[in-house]
């Protein structure tokens, strides 16, 4: 018997789940404004999560899928990226799309059933959020190849979380990816749990990174509960595929600390102990611990960085609160040159039943 192939996957971490490094960081690492960036976006994050899983309660916008415990993921990767690179999000990537100049508001709107939320004054170029699930891999690939035949240098940054990894979409996405060569960076949210089934019943492979090596790319894992290998294995990743180096597969692990979406009960099947420990694993106090022993962080400062993700969330609820309602077309809108006549008696019902335009959301 002989040999004719060998793979190994990495896996990379910088700060430990005390804070305390494990090996030399990386030269941005080094520069505490950097670092202190990083954590106010995953605070400022945190911050609108849970106001907006309040809002959710009191039926000021509709289901939430929240971010909790895993804000490094989208921070860490959404900060390495060039403005004119495209990110290609799933329905949980609201940290990643805040760094990329996405704003509350529009973020609220969208949460609110309101498409509005969708057209971003900032990242023109970004996807929406996409709710079915892995099919935004293949849309980044065929982003990517655009890019890869107009001679681009730019890339496509795909987010999708573990349970992606089971779907048809992913795999023929990541093949093509592969034939191609297309400049793509596709990061695994591995949260451990797709919806109810835990990672253990959802792939015998010992990583999903190595899912990779099937459609002949680079596969690697890191700590996705440290924004600093995040951003390092991101920003390594991108610019290998606007260099024409080809597309990356990288595995985050982290752990969804709450429920899939509030439409969800996780305590229906997970037990709450495993829960409890996995909150000393947590992105925001790991680096808030680096950066007070590195003397870059005090009680003050974090005092005050509370109340200014406290004031700006607050301020973003008010203003989405008081955009006034879209009119009933709005649903029947940019769909066909001329409207078929069973739609436009559907619009017209509409007309009569709905709330008036001009109404306030809230």
């Amino acid at each position: 018997m002989t040999t004719v192939a060998t793979f190994e996957i990495s896996y990379t971490q910088f700060v430990d789940a005390q804070g305390e490094p494990t090996q030399p960081l990386p030269p941005f690492a080094t520069d505490p404004a950097a670092l202190i960036a990083l954590y106010r976006a995953m605070v400022a994050a945190r911050a609108f999560d849970a106001k907006a899983i309040a809002l959710q309660r009191t039926g000021k916008i509709g289901t939430f899928a929240s971010a909790l415990g895993q804000e490094a993921v989208g921070v860490g990767a959404a900060s390495a990226m060039r403005p004119d690179d495209v990110l290609v999000p799933s329905y949980r990537d609201h940290p990643a799309q805040f760094v990329r100049g996405v704003t509350m508001v529009e973020s609220l709107l969208y949460w609110g059933g309101d498409e509005r939320g969708s057209g971003f004054a900032g990242p023109r170029h970004d996807f929406a959020n996409c709710v079915p699930i892995a099919t935004q891999v293949c849309h980044a690939v065929g982003a990517a190849y655009a890019f890869k035949l107009r001679h681009e240098p730019r890339a496509a940054l795909c987010l999708l979380g573990d349970g992606g990894t089971s779907r048809g979409d992913f795999y023929e996405g990541l093949n093509m990816a592969g034939v191609w060569n297309v400049p793509m960076v596709l990061i695994v949210n591995n949260n451990q749990w797709a919806i109810s089934v835990p990672r253990s019943l959802q792939s015998a492979a010992k990583t999903l990174a190595q899912k990779a090596i099937a459609a002949g790319i680079e596969g690697r894992q890191i700590d996705g509960n440290d924004v600093i290998a995040v951003r390092h294995a991101t920003e390594e990743a991108l610019a290998k595929a606007r260099a024409g180096g080809g597309p990356t597969l990288i595995e985050a692990l982290t752990y969804r600390l709450g429920d899939h979406t509030t439409a969800d009960d996780a305590t229906r099947y997970r037990d709450v102990e495993t829960v409890r420990q996995q909150w000393q694993f947590e992105p925001i106090v790991r680096l808030r611990n680096y950066l007070a022993r590195s003397g870059g962080w005090d009680k003050d400062k974090e005092e005050a960085l509370q109340r200014e993700c406290a004031e700006q969330v607050s301020r973003a609820v008010d203003d989405y609160l008081a955009v006034p309602l879209p009119g009933p077309d709005a649903m029947f809108d940019y769909l066909y040159a001329t409207l078929p006549v069973a739609l436009e008696e559907q619009r017209n019902a509409a007309r009569r039943f709905a709330p008036q335009a001009g109404e306030p959301s809230g």
